[in-house]
């Protein structure tokens, strides 16, 4: 464990935002971690680079997931072509007659499926990005949208499968304290009020959407809207399902063709985490989440999904050879962020190798105190899952280490804000990560350029997350997570207007000297 352990995923980062060819930047990453890895030899980390990346692709999660989001391709191609997607615009578009409206749109959906942070990118990209695209808004700001209430909102429920997830890694952790006072899940629904990065991410989005751009993002925006470019000139979407499928098959399709596919995604895959998780044994709906398979159950989800689609296009009467080609379309769609998973996993595996989270760790061990301890959670689950990529990850390598030092700092009663501040920073990285799944997942549904994508979000995010690293530095003053929150609240609107009118000023000011 030394400081060249955290080479790779800065390399990763840099090379990605600087060069913007995201493919590109993962592999040299990798290679640089392999070199690391082979103690200098060249030729050595390119076989180490190849073992690793043959070894995710191998791990039965990793292998599931890979078939599922082909499958989820092939779910939103049979929309596309069968006519599903220009329904639902035809239904809604004499409702959202204002870009707002749009907007909220995809934020409310992505505020009611909450069960699954993959499904949430699916299901409101597709329900929203064409109608989006009516109204002249931009990629970034979409997959923003996607992504800025995918993890959040799973990561605090009310049932999902990261509840599953984080209830029983802290079970494990409380095993092993001899805890008896805290139950996991009370520990975890006590901890929501201080996951303030969380909270406070899922109200930026409606007071962005209400009040003005700022940055990177007001750009694209003005972009969108002047010119009808929804992407950035040379970059390139991560899918788009109509280059890839050409013309519907029916353009008059019924908004039912849209609707089946989903209530089909999501029923499978509700009756699949609680299925695998031994819901028939007799287990409650929770402790069959913190039990069950994920990758089993959105699989079978996925499935049922693109079966609904066939069926749909059969009675449409395409033909076989349209069928097919339409599944081999939909698996297109979705090779780029494959390839881009692939890699993101193999610099996971760097990370490990080489004992990235451990250095962080015991390179700021030392500086723990009672006041400054969830803060200093937050920092480092921030900073591990920037450069991993992977909020699970952090949690599961955090967990285990932050539980036990806030009960020897503080008690029982420090152990929810620890919790809360895990998650809060774990969820940061994986927002804003160029190599995270979940960011790319936005990427992939709303069809935004990735690198677009990232670069936008990013002051958007650090909005929040600034904020919230000033609550958990006062939290031993205040005390009460419910004041803290209501003061970042206000606090954030309050910048966020501010950032936004002094963009307009200044653009206002720039357009004014022009004329």
């Amino acid at each position: 464990m030394d400081l060249l352990s955290v080479i790779p995923p800065i390399v990763a980062v840099v090379l990605a935002i600087v060069t913007k060819r995201v493919l590109l930047s993962l592999f040299i990453s990798i290679w640089v971690g392999g070199l690391i890895a082979a103690g200098g030899d060249p030729f050595s980390a390119i076989s180490v680079t190849f073992t690793w990346m043959k070894d995710v692709m191998v791990d039965p999660w990793n292998a599931r997931f890979l078939v599922m989001t082909s499958l989820l391709g092939c779910g939103a191609a049979f929309m596309f072509k069968t006519g599903g997607s220009q329904g639902l615009i035809n239904v809604l578009e004499k409702k959202l007659t204002t870009r707002k409206r749009v907007q909220f749109l995809s934020y409310f959906l992505g505020i009611i499926v909450f069960f699954n942070d993959y499904v949430n990118s699916v299901i409101v990209g597709n329900a929203s990005k064409d109608i989006a695209a009516k109204h002249r808004i931009s990629r970034e700001k979409l997959s923003y949208v996607l992504d800025s209430t995918a993890a959040p909102m799973a990561t605090i429920g009310p049932v999902s499968d990261w509840i599953g997830f984080q209830v029983s890694l802290i079970a494990g952790a409380f095993a092993s304290l001899s805890v008896v006072g805290l139950q996991p899940y009370g520990a975890f629904l006590e901890s929501i009020p201080w996951n303030f990065y969380a909270i406070l991410c899922l109200l930026a989005v409606p007071m962005i959407i209400a009040g003005k751009d700022f940055g990177p993002m007001a750009k694209a925006e003005e972009r969108a809207q002047k010119t009808g470019k929804l992407i950035p000139d040379g970059s390139t979407p991560l899918s788009s399902v109509d280059q890839d499928l050409g013309e519907p098959h029916k353009k008059d399709g019924s908004v039912w063709n849209f609707i089946l596919p989903l209530v089909a995604l999501i029923s499978v895959s509700m009756w699949g985490l609680w299925y695998s998780g031994g819901g028939l044994e007799g287990k409650s709906i929770m402790a069959a989440l913190e039990d069950t398979d994920v990758s089993v159950a959105l699989t079978w989800g996925a499935f049922a999904m693109t079966l609904a689609g066939i069926m749909q296009a059969l009675i449409q009467r395409m033909s076989l050879k349209d069928v097919e080609d339409t599944l081999l379309g939909g698996i297109r769609t979705m090779l780029p962020a494959l390839i881009i998973i692939i890699l993101a996993w193999s610099i996971g595996t760097v990370t490990s190798e080489l004992g990235t989270a451990e250095f962080v760790v015991s390179a700021t061990e030392s500086w723990m105190t009672a006041a400054l301890l969830p803060f200093l959670i937050f920092i480092i689950s921030m900073f591990i899952s920037f450069a991993t990529g992977t909020s699970w990850g952090t949690m599961s390598i955090l967990t285990p280490i932050a539980l036990p030092l806030a009960f020897t700092f503080g008690g029982e009663e420090l152990i929810p804000i620890a919790i809360g501040a895990i998650f809060a920073g774990s969820i940061f990285g994986d927002h804003v990560s160029p190599i995270s799944d979940t960011t790319v997942m936005a990427s992939i549904f709303a069809e935004s350029d990735h690198i677009a994508h990232v670069n936008t979000q990013a002051p958007y995010a650090l909005v929040p997350a600034g904020i919230a690293g000033v609550l958990y530095l006062t939290y031993s003053i205040v005390g009460s997570s419910i004041i803290l929150l209501i003061a970042g609240i206000v606090v954030q609107f309050f910048l966020l207007r501010y950032l936004g009118n002094r963009y307009a000023k200044r653009y206002a000011d720039q357009e004014s000297r022009i004329a």
